[in-house]
């Protein structure tokens, strides 16, 4: 049964609402309400299944090189290969509409040991409607088979949520419902996700589950959330990096928890919390070109409301015996340090006096805590891909190896922080690591994951 513009306008007005929608709910309500892939046992041969893939990968020359999100999906797809359903995996790769998933399609194939073939134009975005090809291959298809549809944001219709306001969605609803329908009607309606990295606002993870008759949830995404996931739930360090200052609802949406003891922070974060530090201690604090309204669009702008966050998380961060650890010095554009900033610089890493006083603290933490604790880390402290910003990323990586050699257990939040374990580390050196930055501070901090909202509203429809 097609799928009206009207309900899929509400639809997609709850997953822009976010938290604002259910307040009180919280990750474990999400999961407690999706199915996992085992409730799909009963669904017969020959069925088309829809399985929205962590394909976001760049595969190299061999297997386990550069494919580690396509391994993730293998019991999965397997699990619908032994009980002969037809598999037709969607997903994107980048930003760019104009990658294409080639590449991982043959991946695909050498880890399943068997034909995945990419069907490279499927879908009329004048009409929305899927093309032919999709419906001549899944009736060809023998029982077993899994085909591969080209980069979903190759169209638009995919992106389209990306930026949506609540007053744009009379406008695209009536456009997502056609394509959410054109799913169902040509390709099936049964739906597993297996993308635990597709935290995004795409069709494919968000609304095309309105379509579907049952939806699940993949073997590794259903592992990551029932298992690292909930050791992170009880995190007692948090380190927080990166340019994105909206992280700092995350951490504190993660101090509310009342588990954190401590909490280190580098790149545009730290600036708003060094600078609400000085602000409460009366030593002025100044963060240079990044408070500068001249640059009020540049994504490591900070905006003198989230230094007024940043004070108000500090203070009750301290009323509750939280240490936080951050910058003592920067490197700036030049590569020169500075203690102190002139009202033009622009931070770029960490200096060597910080890195001195981060392993301090990591000591200091270790003894407190006699290694009974957890650890959560994410994203790197400078623009590491710049030799000239990488020292403090590049000495940070042991520090993760030490706590765990301390007993602590320590989980990687994927994204750049992975980047940055694969580039100065080991696997080992850390107890887990995510394939997804984004995804695992949705689940930790103050915004529910996207698409598990998304699930939880076709369970419940």
């Amino acid at each position: 049964m097609s799928v009206t513009p009207a309900k899929v306008q509400a639809w997609c007005e709850t997953i822009l609402a976010g938290r604002e929608a259910a307040p009180n709910l919280t990750l474990q309500d999400y999961l407690d309400v999706v199915p996992r892939l085992d409730s799909l046992d009963d669904v017969p041969s020959g069925t088309v299944v829809l399985v929205r893939g962590d394909v976001d990968a760049k595969p190299g020359a061999s297997i386990g090189d550069g494919d580690t999100r396509l391994r993730s999906m293998v019991d999965t797809l397997k699990f619908g290969q032994q009980r002969g359903w037809k598999q037709v995996i969607f997903g994107h790769i980048g930003r760019d509409p104009e990658k294409s998933l080639d590449k991982v399609a043959k991946r695909i194939s050498e880890l399943l040991e068997t034909d995945a073939p990419l069907i490279a134009d499927w879908l009329d975005e004048e009409t929305l409607t899927i093309k032919p090809e999709v419906q001549q291959a899944i009736e060809a298809a023998a029982p077993g088979a899994v085909i591969v549809l080209e980069n979903t944001r190759k169209y638009d219709i995919e992106r389209v949520m990306w930026k949506a306001k609540p007053a744009d969605l009379p406008d695209l609803a009536p456009k997502l419902a056609k394509f959410a329908n054109e799913c169902a009607e040509k390709i099936g309606t049964v739906y597993v996700h297996e993308a635990f990295s597709a935290g995004s606002l795409d069709a494919s993870s968000v609304v095309v589950p309105i379509a579907m008759q049952r939806v699940a949830l993949g073997k590794y995404a259903a592992g990551e959330f029932d298992g690292p996931m909930q050791q992170c739930l009880k995190a007692d360090l948090a380190v927080f990096s990166g340019i994105k200052i909206d992280k700092l609802d995350d951490m504190e949406a993660m101090i509310a928890r009342g588990t954190i003891k401590q909490i280190f922070a580098s790149g545009s974060l730290a600036m708003a919390i060094r600078k609400a530090i000085g602000e409460l201690d009366d030593a002025p604090v100044c963060l240079g070109a990044a408070e500068d309204p001249s640059n009020s669009e540049k994504p490591w702008f900070i905006p003198e409301s989230r230094v007024e966050q940043a004070k108000e998380i500090v203070a009750d961060g301290r009323g509750k015996d939280i240490v936080f650890t951050v910058p003592i010095d920067s490197v700036i554009e030049d590569g020169s340090t500075k203690d102190e900033l002139a009202p033009s610089d622009q931070q770029l890493d960490i200096g060597p006096k910080s890195i001195e006083h981060f392993s301090k603290a990591v000591g200091d933490f270790i003894e407190r805590t006699g290694g009974k604790a957890v650890a959560f880390h994410n994203g790197v402290f400078g623009v590491f891909e710049d030799p000239k910003f990488e020292a403090g990323t590049k000495a940070w990586i042991p520090e993760l190896k030490r706590m765990k050699e301390a007993g602590i257990k320590v989980y990687v939040g994927g994204g750049e922080g992975g980047k940055a374990l694969d580039k100065y580390g080991q696997p080992d050196w850390v107890t887990h690591t995510f394939t997804a930055g984004g995804t695992v501070l949705n689940a930790l901090g103050s915004e529910p994951v996207p698409y598990l909202v998304a699930l939880r509203l076709g369970v419940e429809k």
